[in-house]
């Protein structure tokens, strides 16, 4: 009776998760074009990079934890 709202809140989360995941896919290669069409060294463009990496790879981390399947 009790815990009859687990499942329903594991699959709000892990909803939330992957349409998180799914919008630092999108800020990650968005960074990579970035980086890609400079002309020069930037050391701005190069940290919001490794930031969008980050937290791609954590969310990516923790979805595998879950056992969260990414469509």
């Amino acid at each position: 009776m009790f815990f009859s709202r687990k499942g329903k809140l594991k699959k709000e989360f892990d909803d939330k998760l992957v349409s998180s995941f799914k919008e630092t896919k999108e800020e990650l290669h968005s960074a990579k074009v970035i980086e890609e069409l400079m002309d020069d060294y930037s050391l701005d463009v190069i940290a919001e990079r490794k930031k969008a990496e980050s937290i791609h790879f954590y969310l990516y981390k923790e979805a595998r934890v879950r056992r969260v399947l990414i469509k």
